[in-house]
């Protein structure tokens, strides 16, 4: 009877403590209020229809660049380096969690006493005899220690670490999103880089032929040596350009070798004449731009995370209720063998109550450091979305402004190639100069070069505005 008494005594009092209300004194987390209005310059826009709804394997086409992005997307090394920290979080999110519950602990423990003139274990004098009165005092059982979070200390220290644990989730997508952006912007550039190295053999080529003719028109007595060495001169000029667009050809297919996690060696690819650039970018509303990008998510919920801590800094000001030692086991004196009997059964509970009155400053400087991290959070929040604006609407005009050469672009690359093929043909009849061919072919290539340029700008402008809108993430 007396053991259960114990137990139910124990117990009780575990249940009245942890039924105790917990004292929220501190406000609720609310998220930051945001103005998107004008956030897209001269532009507020009322069409939710957004580029960043449409999944990544729809809105790139190029089955070699769906390819690289889906193997990027396994093998990358910042992906796999984020998935850890993801773990991370995770794993800090169930220590914070597990505060709630108390520690318990098995003991067991064996005390040996002697004295020389008193029986150790009742006190009574004895004969004098040197350390030969003894007592052994074994026990067994289990300890508990806890702290009643009545104020939401701990609560609070829990949500920062969830909010820790949504934020490396929205780094992760942060990571996705610039991973299929970059591969898609060096994709592009490898094959604006093969198209002008295609045009510049071309080109190569027509000069070939015209130095033919310069040197069959000397010969003839119809131009002179200077014209000839001038020809020649243009021609190892746009040869000499060779190396350099071979190198960086080579430099981009090792660049997209490592983000691959592969070694250095050659891409499969197709060309840039088979890439389409839309013509109009849906790009939604402001409001839903915030919402999916994943640096707004992550300033977000640093501001999140320390709101939480603030609070949990401000409970530590009031009183903590702990139970410092709990313990219920079997104990017994000088001898093991009835160990196990009910009458050993024992229990003890030993608790406390803490208000701080002086700490040298530390709970105050631990506030007020919280506090102005928090503020540093919000401005860091803020910051973060007028940025967003700002990308958004520079992606947005620059593609605008690129469209907009399209036309005198092609214009002039037709007149080119029409002047071309005129001064040529003036030129073996004797009414053109060799330098208004060599102006002409210089042009063309100029002006050939310039349209690939444009070509790739609008391509990674498309790119661009996919993962600054937040797309990416499906």
């Amino acid at each position: 009877m007396k053991s259960k008494y114990i137990k139910g005594v124990v117990l009780s009092g575990l249940i009245a403590l942890m039924g105790l209300p917990s004292c929220q004194v501190m406000n609720k987390y609310k998220a930051p209020e945001v103005d998107s209005q004008n956030l897209f310059r001269d532009e507020n826009p009322s069409d939710t229809t957004t580029i960043a709804s449409i999944p990544w394997r729809e809105y790139f086409s190029d089955p070699f660049l769906q390819s690289y992005i889906d193997e990027a997307l396994n093998n990358n090394f910042d992906m796999l380096i984020v998935q850890e920290r993801i773990k991370q979080a995770e794993a800090a999110l169930g220590m914070a969690r597990a505060a709630y519950f108390p520690d318990v602990a098995l003991t067991a423990q064996v005390n040996q006493t002697r004295a020389s003139n008193a029986d150790p274990l009742t006190g009574i004098p004895q004969d004098k005899n040197t350390l030969g009165y003894h007592t052994e005092k074994y026990s067994l059982g289990i300890v508990a220690s806890w702290e009643l979070d009545l104020w939401g200390k701990m609560n609070r220290q829990s949500k920062s670490k969830y909010a820790q644990m949504l934020n490396s989730y929205a780094g992760r997508n942060l990571i996705q999103t610039s991973l299929i952006s970059n591969m898609a912007n060096i994709y592009y550039a490898l094959l604006a880089l093969d198209e002008q190295l295609k045009v510049t053999n071309d080109m190569i080529v027509l000069m070939g032929e015209n130095l033919v003719t310069m040197e069959a028109l000397k010969e003839a007595g119809m131009t002179n040596g200077a014209a000839v060495e001038q020809t020649r001169a243009a021609l190892a000029s746009a040869k000499a350009s060779i190396p350099d667009l071979e190198s960086n050809i080579r430099q981009l297919e090792n660049a997209i070798c490592t983000i691959l996690g592969r070694n250095p060696g050659s891409i499969a690819r197709s060309s840039i004449e088979l890439q389409d650039v839309p013509i109009d970018l849906a790009h939604g509303i402001p409001a839903q731009m915030l919402a999916r990008r994943p640096d707004v998510n992550q300033a977000e919920l640093e501001f999140r995370s320390a709101f939480e801590l603030t609070h949990a800094a401000k409970a530590s000001f009031y009183p903590t209720i702990t139970l410092n030692s709990g313990m219920i086991g079997y104990s017994t004196t000088n001898g093991l063998s009835h160990f196990f009997k009910p009458e050993n059964l024992f229990a003890s509970i030993a608790g406390g109550l803490t208000q701080p009155l002086f700490a040298r400053k530390q709970l105050m400087t631990q506030y007020k450091v919280a506090k102005s991290e928090q503020q540093i959070a919000l401005l860091t929040f803020e910051k973060t979305v007028l940025a967003a604006g700002q990308e958004v609407s520079d992606i947005l005009y620059t593609y605008e402004s690129s469209l907009r050469k399209n036309e005198n672009r092609n214009v002039q690359v037709e007149s080119l190639t029409k002047a071309v093929d005129y001064t040529h043909e003036l030129l073996k009849a004797g009414e053109a100069t060799y330098l208004e061919v060599l102006s002409a072919q210089q042009g063309l290539l100029e002006a050939q070069l310039n349209q690939v340029s444009d070509k790739l700008q609008q391509l990674q402008s498309t790119s661009d505005l996919y993962r600054a809108l937040g797309g990416g993430i499906e």
